[in-house]
């Protein structure tokens, strides 16, 4: 590895090696060859003059690219698929002739973007689903451990670790139902020609219409594709790029949200991300322990929100059939999104099999708050005992401003339970089974086990190859 120039952290640092060689030029450029085989294949059997020869010397020299040849080519030719289709013609003269037979540079350029977007929304499918069984485990878990729930990031009612963790995880479900979808749906560019009229290709088939549209179902069948665009201009219309990316910033979302309530739930103390025995949390304050790999998690996810941004930035100023400044842009934000969103799904997993709850502290917490939310508790119980409902909420309300005030001016313990108690009008009243936090998380657990079973069993199942594949490590 050359420490000398830029190396993009995000295949150094962050993605995972199988996300990093898609975006490889070996792979690129092996699809772009593969593309051709194919055109010269259905052009072959559709009758033009591509002989069989022609076609077995090209594969032949799929995968062995010069690319020294082609740079030296691109140099000259200022153009890096004439440059490919010049080196690949070195190593096939007898082909050479029949090379790009009819298509534009956006026959191998688009199609190829579509192939590699396809493989990588499968990879990003796989370690999703990972996460989300890892997630519903940890939520089965602790579905029973009530904690303080927040609003507006104020204590309100409480609920449990375990259902709080179904938010997480629900959030990954809709994604992945998104994912599956693009990739189910996703069209192919095809063999459309200069300017999407099939115009040339028209030519070659000596203006049979059938052919050309044969043609092109071929093209895409070889190329693993069941639907095609029904139109297009020179390119396949971007729209389809915003339409991936969309799908690839919304799993940001979801883990900048999960990573954010981490990071807070780690600063109460309540749950920790994953610690190594020797890691460093700071080089000055050597007791820290820093959410790290949440606070990572947050930042590439805005990074994939941003080049997200770009591309429909891009779909916007695409004039008439084609313009080349969309050209710099995808060549960056592409596989640049995919490689951070892998890295992001590679630290949510990471961080959720080493999740390290507290239950004494969130109980602690909860316990501090808990006198308060038991008020209309308290209330009902004191009208059941044959108190006055108005009378006893003033009663209430004065108690717990009390209350309150010692715990911020003083910041003594919350006290209200034995106010309470000292007040006649509560004496027939169990205050401490009022206390029972149990008795305010409604149905959180059976939320849960709810969820599990409806939501989550029928991905499992339909996974079920995918449940047991190793996390990958993280590099740093």
């Amino acid at each position: 590895m050359s420490h000398e120039h830029y190396d993009n952290p995000l295949v150094s640092r962050y993605a995972s090696k199988a996300m990093s060689a898609l975006w490889s030029p070996q792979v690129r450029h092996a699809t772009w060859r593969k593309l051709w085989v194919a055109l010269a294949e259905a052009e072959h059997e559709l009758g033009l003059p591509v002989s069989q020869s022609q076609i077995d010397e090209l594969k032949a020299h799929i995968d062995d690219i010069d690319f020294a040849v082609a740079a030296r080519h691109e140099k000259i030719l200022r153009h890096d698929v004439m440059a490919h289709v010049h080196a690949w013609g070195d190593q096939c003269p007898s082909a050479r002739p029949i090379i790009h037979l009819g298509a534009t540079s956006c026959y191998v350029t688009d199609n190829a973007d579509l192939i590699l977007m396809r493989q990588g929304m499968e990879l990003l499918r796989d370690k999703l689903v990972a996460t989300i069984d890892r997630l519903s485990k940890f939520a089965v878990e602790y579905k029973d451990l009530p904690c303080l729930g927040y609003t507006h990031l104020q204590p309100a009612q409480p609920t449990t670790v375990g259902k709080r963790a179904t938010l997480w995880c629900y959030d990954l479900v809709l994604d992945l139902e998104d994912l599956e979808h693009r990739i189910e749906n996703l069209r192919f560019r095809g063999a459309k020609g200069t300017t999407g009229t099939q115009a040339t290709f028209l030519t070659l088939f000596n203006g049979d219409h059938a052919k050309v549209e044969e043609l092109d179902r071929r093209v895409a069948e070889k190329m693993g594709f069941a639907q095609r665009c029904a139109v297009t201009g020179q390119t396949y219309t971007r729209k389809l790029d915003v339409q991936i990316l969309d799908v690839l910033d919304g799993i940001a979302q979801s883990a900048h949200k999960t990573g954010t309530d981490l990071r807070i739930l780690q600063s109460n103390k309540e749950i920790e991300e994953p610690f190594e025995k020797e890691q460093i949390g700071s080089s000055a304050m050597a007791y820290k322990r820093n959410p790290m790999r949440s606070e990572r998690m947050c930042s590439l996810a805005r990074f994939v929100s941003s080049v997200t941004a770009s591309i429909g930035q891009t779909v916007a100023t695409q004039w008439m059939e084609r313009t080349l400044d969309d050209s710099a842009v995808r060549r960056l934000s592409i596989p640049q999104s995919f490689l951070a969103t892998d890295a992001i799904l590679i630290l949510y997993r990471n961080v959720v099999d080493g999740l390290v709850v507290y239950p004494k502290v969130i109980t602690q917490r909860l316990a501090a708050e808990l006198p308060f939310m038991a008020t209309e508790e308290i209330l009902m119980e004191g009208v059941r005992a044959g108190g006055d409902r108005q009378d006893l909420h003033e009663r209430v309300r004065i108690h717990s401003q009390e209350a309150a005030r010692q715990v911020k001016v003083h910041g003594l313990p919350n006290d209200l339970i034995e106010r309470l108690k000292g007040d006649a009008a509560f004496a027939k009243v169990d205050l401490g089974a009022a206390l029972d936090a149990r008795r305010f998380v409604g149905r959180a657990p059976e939320q849960v086990e709810q969820f599990v079973s409806e939501i989550i069993t029928p991905i499992r199942q339909r996974y079920q190859s995918i449940l047991g594949l190793a996390a990958e490590e993280l590099k740093v």
